[in-house]
């Protein structure tokens, strides 16, 4: 037998461990920073040419940030559920159901229960989804359907059962305020000491103010369950691709014949990560308790949905639902700060079809450019021409984004080969 000898310098390159390869690996740290310095550029661009200084004002960045957690945690559930093979429509139940929780606990225990509360309600609705599609094979739509709208009845009924004497006064549609709130922070050297970066951001300059506007928001006040959440998205990633346990539940929502052939336990993966499916969303639901002191009834308000959108805006990755919950997130504060500032992200829009447009038209692909382009001009007549917007439009800001993004995001979506499929081992 010969031996090939291997020229210095060529070969595998050796690993350099899960953390670096994350953050380095294949240049995605220098790309991704690229990413992040031209999306600034461009609000920036829009902010001094519309005069909306909301736009990236730090307290716009900071209640983006909070808005953004909880359709991030549906979305991170998502991610779960659908990279084993179960498509998780009942996100939004869950996140229902751990509201309720939330509310229940906390005002009983203090936030600390609200977050186990919230947890377990969560957990309880991602174990039905599991029993009824991996164990019964119920259709996953189907099962994920009754699960919102079972969530909607549970809650009321228990609010009908334990809130009749309410001592808040607000009946059975909201529980009394949640005991204390969760610890906050602020990062040193960018927080402490003078105000650097507020004074920077009210001097209003280009692109300087925006980045300390940003940076001010992100970095004052966070709620150390924000940073938890934040974390759990590159924590995520390194288990689910970077562990062998990642690897066998990845298998499930590719293969699970196969992985089932190779003794990869695909029944209990699969619960596994449902139920962690359901708790996430259950966390995602305790956040908007804290974020109103209270459990009320409806506050949800679609953000499962919006979590789904994101998941899937994001192709099924962690790095992309992160990008896209920050998204509906800053729709959804700026639309709470600013109704005129919402009519700027027409011009945003308009830059980013027009980039669109050229790049498709670069590619042959005539006739996306052609609709990006109209689409384009359209919203650069309505920012030209539209002062305010209704405000019945406004609040439906973050919805019509959802819209935009998924239909521009649609020709790269790659899903999980088995999701949504029932299986059922030997018979395939």
């Amino acid at each position: 037998m010969s031996t090939v000898a291997t020229p210095p310098g060529s070969g595998t390159r050796p690993s350099r461990g899960p953390l670096t390869d994350l953050l380095t690996g294949g240049g995605r740290a220098r790309r991704l920073t690229w990413l992040l310095l031209g999306v600034l550029l461009l609000v920036s661009v829009v902010r001094v040419v519309s005069g909306q200084d909301a736009l990236t004002s730090s307290s716009t960045i900071a209640a983006a940030l909070l808005l953004a957690v909880p359709i991030g945690l549906a979305a991170l559930g998502g991610l779960f559920a659908e990279r084993a093979g179960v498509v998780n429509i009942g996100l939004d139940g869950m996140m229902v159901l751990g509201t309720w929780g939330a509310g229940f606990a906390g005002y009983q225990w203090g936030w600390g229960a609200a977050v186990v509360g919230g947890l377990l309600f969560g957990a309880i609705g991602g174990l039905l989804h599991a029993v009824a599609t991996v164990t019964f094979g119920v259709d996953h739509v189907v099962s994920g359907v009754a699960i919102n709208i079972l969530a909607g009845g549970l809650v009321r009924f228990l609010s009908e059962l334990l809130y009749s004497d309410n001592p808040a006064g607000g009946g059975v549609t909201q529980s009394p305020p949640v005991k204390g709130d969760p610890p906050t922070f602020s990062v040193p050297v960018l927080s402490s000491g003078p105000d650097l970066l507020g004074s920077l951001e009210n001097r209003h300059w280009f692109l300087v103010s925006d980045l300390a506007g940003v940076l001010r928001g992100l970095t004052s006040g966070v709620g150390l369950l924000t940073l938890i959440a934040v974390l759990l998205v590159p924590a995520s990633y390194l288990l689910l691709w970077r562990t062998a346990f990642g690897l066998r539940l990845r298998s499930c929502g590719e293969n699970p014949a196969a992985a089932d052939s190779l003794g990869v336990p695909v029944y209990r993966l699969k619960y596994i990560a449902v139920v962690t499916s359901g708790a996430l969303a259950g966390l995602g639901g305790v956040f908007l308790v804290f974020i109103a002191g209270i459990y009320r009834e409806g506050q949800v308000n679609g953000r499962g949905f919006i979590g789904l959108a994101a998941l899937i805006f994001g192709n099924w990755r962690p790095g992309g639902l992160a990008a896209g919950a920050a998204l509906f997130g800053f729709t959804d504060a700026l639309q709470l700060r600013s109704r005129s500032a919402v009519v700027a992200l027409f011009l945003l829009v308009a830059l980013l079809l027009a980039a669109v447009a050229v790049l498709q038209a670069r590619r042959g692909r005539l006739l996306p450019a052609g609709i990006a382009a109209v689409v384009a001009v359209a919203a650069l007549v309505g920012f030209l021409t539209v002062d305010e917007l209704p405000p019945g439009l406004v609040s439906f800001t973050p919805h019509l984004t959802t819209l935009l993004v998924l239909s521009l995001a649609s020709q790269r979506l790659r899903m999980p080969k088995a999701d949504g499929l029932v299986y059922r081992r030997g018979e395939h």
